[in-house]
């Protein structure tokens, strides 16, 4: 596919993915955009998803090939979907990113920053700290205290 087609799929698919539009998402992914292309600023479609609390567009990213921990940067979109949707308290993403392989224990700022339940901890939705635990999520030295 040619860059300024794939480019232009991926404008949309960004369009889509903040929308909130499940079915535009799918439509764009069949037609070739891709799941795991970040945008100008460094943010992934996955990680968009995942602060929004778009469980369906997760799935269809992931389905589509997107990787549950790659790691979005940029100005305010820096960290993993995980970390974002349980900053978030976005059960429902949280557990989509999970059955997709996501790893509760990996930490943002390629493994120095925060872990998933660090943000779940510290933050107002703490009922999100079961979901990560059973999926094998341990406190940190810092979150252990």
């Amino acid at each position: 596919m040619k860059q300024r087609k794939q480019k232009k799929l991926s404008h949309h698919l960004f369009e889509a993915v903040l929308a909130g539009d499940a079915m535009r998402t799918k439509a764009l992914l069949r037609s070739g955009a891709s799941p795991e292309r970040p945008n100008r600023d460094g943010a992934t479609p996955l990680y968009l998803a995942s602060v929004q609390g778009e469980a369906e567009i997760a799935r269809l990213l992931m389905e589509a090939g997107a990787s549950p921990d790659t790691e979005s940067s940029g100005p305010g979109s820096e960290g993993t979907p995980l970390c974002a949707a349980a900053c978030w308290g976005h059960t429902e993403t949280i557990r989509q990113l999970l059955a997709h392989g996501a790893d509760p224990n990996l930490r943002e700022d390629h493994g120095t920053g925060k872990s998933p339940l660090d943000w779940t901890n510290n933050g107002p939705h703490p009922n999100t700290a079961g979901i990560l635990q059973a999926a094998g999520a341990q406190p940190t030295a810092h979150t252990a205290s």
